[in-house]
């Protein structure tokens, strides 16, 4: 066991540290604001303070971890061994930034709830960020920071080594399936199947009108019923896949189709059947507890289970307000973390982590887990060809494989069909899949 001395025990404090060493290095930690039983301990022990006790592992704190509320913070990148890094310590040989208060300003959002210039979908953009500013998007910094800081206990307590390297953690991959729209011709109703009609012949769209025929008459497969093909790589690679089903009202952002579809509910519970299933929340969600109440009640009512994984639908969180209701509403797990526009490691970690409320000062039961890349980020934001797509998200993998993280993507149905604007795409999925599987 770890053991930490500090002035103040806060809870910014403790979960910080234990998101590092608990959750990232897998060594259990305590704290103590007594100098006696700070001596006495034998074994791994630091100090996080303004000043030395002595000759100890001493670690000077930035004030970040014992203030409270949120204020404006002079943040200075400087570079440890090629690594960039904030909140420059000027004390002390063995670190030159104070990487406790710099995990815990990325890990909470603390910079999404300053003012910011939100995007067209009223969501915090990546070239806000103080990552993407700095070049350090793309990599989960939070564990990178954690490691390095495991070589100087290894440094610094030689004797502890078994200790230190007791247990582990092995790289993870989950693969995360958003369902937006389940079919792209089926199951529509005769009002919407009518305005398909109309509209693919105002835009000549003679073929798409001919493949919706073909489809609704069962003579063809609907492009974006992908779903038995889904089930059969996660069976063949033993992936971790996870689905999210789209259940709310139609509307300009939200066009599944009826939550009350007889095919569609029973599409729902035959891939419950098989793997994990969460809410979608719809667009108009991220400030409606009451919306994610009524779709999450129609998921549960469909699967018979309780359901306590989400993420919202375009992305679209409002820190603190929209995991404030997912915490009231009982789930326990939310995908939604990272960026439509851009990839990489929103909260700058590839380690499930839980979401710390910093208007009420807490850590909260909701677990978050941060996913890594995104299909249309590469497909319609960056406008990268397959090829450069899955060597990204291969680039990325091998990033979170060095810390030993959690990876997690983002893939929609329809971008596995491989068909139309998605040529290629099936092809990046299951070869993802099969390279994953090797170390998985």
């Amino acid at each position: 066991m770890l053991l930490v001395y500090t002035y103040k025990i806060t809870p910014r404090l403790t979960y910080t540290f234990k998101h590092i060493f608990t959750r990232v290095l897998n060594i259990q930690v305590n704290f103590t604001t007594k100098i006696e039983e700070f001596i006495a301990h034998e074994g791994l022990k630091l100090s996080y303070t303004k000043q030395a006790l002595g000759k100890e592992l001493f670690i000077k704190s930035n004030d970040l971890l014992f203030n409270q509320g949120i204020d404006y913070l002079d943040i200075n990148i400087i570079d440890w061994d090629g690594v960039p890094c904030f909140f420059q310590t000027n004390a002390g040989i063995e670190l030159p930034c104070d990487l406790f208060a710099a995990s815990f300003y990325l890990i909470s959002r603390y910079e999404e709830y300053l003012p910011h210039v939100k995007d067209e979908f009223e969501r915090f953009p990546a070239h806000e960020s103080l990552a993407f500013q700095h070049k350090f998007l793309d990599k989960p910094i939070i564990d990178i920071w954690a490691y390095k800081f495991e070589k100087i206990l290894l440094e610094k307590f030689p004797n502890c080594r078994d200790e230190i390297k007791s247990e582990q953690r092995k790289f993870q991959f989950i693969s995360t399936i958003d369902v937006d729209i389940a079919y792209s011709y089926k199951h529509k109703g005769f009002i919407r199947t009518v305005g398909g009609v109309l509209n693919d012949l105002v835009h000549f769209k003679l073929k798409d009108i001919l493949n919706r025929f073909l489809v609704i008459f069962n003579i063809k497969k609907d492009p974006f019923d992908t779903f038995d093909e889904l089930i059969k790589l996660k069976k063949k690679y033993s992936t971790n896949t996870l689905f999210f089903f789209l259940l709310s009202e139609y509307t300009t952002f939200d066009k599944n189709i009826s939550s009350g579809n007889i095919n569609y509910k029973l599409l729902i519970k035959d891939i419950a059947d098989y793997t994990d299933v969460g809410i979608h929340p719809s667009y108009f969600s991220m400030k409606n507890e009451l919306k994610i109440k009524t779709e999450k009640k129609r998921l549960e009512n469909i699967v018979n289970f309780p359901i306590t994984k989400s993420r919202q639908h375009y992305l679209r969180v409002e820190l603190p307000e929209t995991y404030q209701n997912l915490v009231d509403l009982e789930i326990k797990e939310d995908y939604t973390m990272g960026y439509a526009s851009n990839y990489g490691f929103r909260a700058s970690t590839c380690t499930p982590f839980y979401f710390y409320d910093l208007d009420f000062e807490i850590q909260t039961p909701l677990k978050v887990f941060p996913f890594a890349v995104m299909d249309g980020t590469l497909k319609d934001y960056l406008n990268f060809t397959p090829k450069k797509s899955f060597n990204i998200m291969m680039q990325l993998a091998e990033e979170v494989k060095k810390v030993n993280g959690t990876f997690i993507t983002l893939f929609h149905n329809e971008s596995v069909s491989g068909i139309g604007r998605w040529r290629g795409w099936n092809k990046v999925y299951e070869n993802l899949l099969k390279e994953l599987s090797k170390s998985n």
